[in-house]
């Protein structure tokens, strides 16, 4: 059945759903591990729309017999797009290229690709990005500085007593402390404390 010269329905549709159940199915996977990881709610909208709308226009392109001069010209759009915020750390702009690249992936793969290579590449990009994550992020510190008062507990040689003092005054299991600046008149003292991320109190 046509309307205007365009079929209602064909049997593509069915590949379609398929191919973006599956990619949706890897999506949630990789922005859990983000959020998991990163504990920023900031960015998911940008990777999740980011990832169906490229899956869709690549879905879209592989039905449309187009040179590859006007392909490649449609995807230099995201190559021109400036987002006006604050500048992306590398690890979101890492994040932004897998969910784009499983998009592509899972979209344009075709009948010489079979669904055990599909399935094999995405687990691989999600096991490698889970992995990675989880080595890095045991010898990431995070850091917080704070203007702290004792500063007879800044002597060298009582450098667990400042711990003990720092941690029951802010909380933080700190593995680490700076003196960046003291303030003999004010007597004070500006510290920079290092700690375990997602560390419990």
């Amino acid at each position: 059945m046509e309307f205007l010269g365009v079929p209602l329905f064909d049997d593509d549709i069915y590949k379609l759903l398929v191919r973006f159940v599956f990619n949706l199915f890897f999506l949630a996977l990789i922005v859990s591990c983000y959020f998991r990881y990163q504990q920023n709610r900031r960015y998911v909208f940008t990777f999740v729309l980011m990832n169906v709308v490229v899956f869709f226009i690549c879905f879209t392109l592989k039905k449309l017999d187009l040179g590859l001069g006007m392909a490649l010209g449609l995807f230099a759009i995201f190559a021109i797009i400036r987002y006006r915020t604050d500048a992306i750390r590398p690890k979101e702009m890492t994040y932004l290229f897998i969910v784009i690249g499983l998009a592509v992936i899972n979209a344009l793969s075709n009948k010489k690709t079979s669904y055990a290579e599909l399935l094999f590449t995405n687990v691989a990009v999600i096991a490698t990005t889970y992995l990675f994550e989880a080595i890095l992020k045991k010898d990431v510190l995070e850091k917080q500085s704070v203007v702290y008062d004792r500063l007879e507990l800044l002597n060298p040689d009582r450098r667990e007593e400042l711990i003990a003092d720092l941690r029951e005054r802010t909380g933080l299991f700190s593995e680490k402390v700076k003196v960046n600046k003291i303030d003999l008149q004010k007597q004070s003292a500006n510290l920079t404390l290092y700690f375990q991320p997602n560390e419990d109190s």
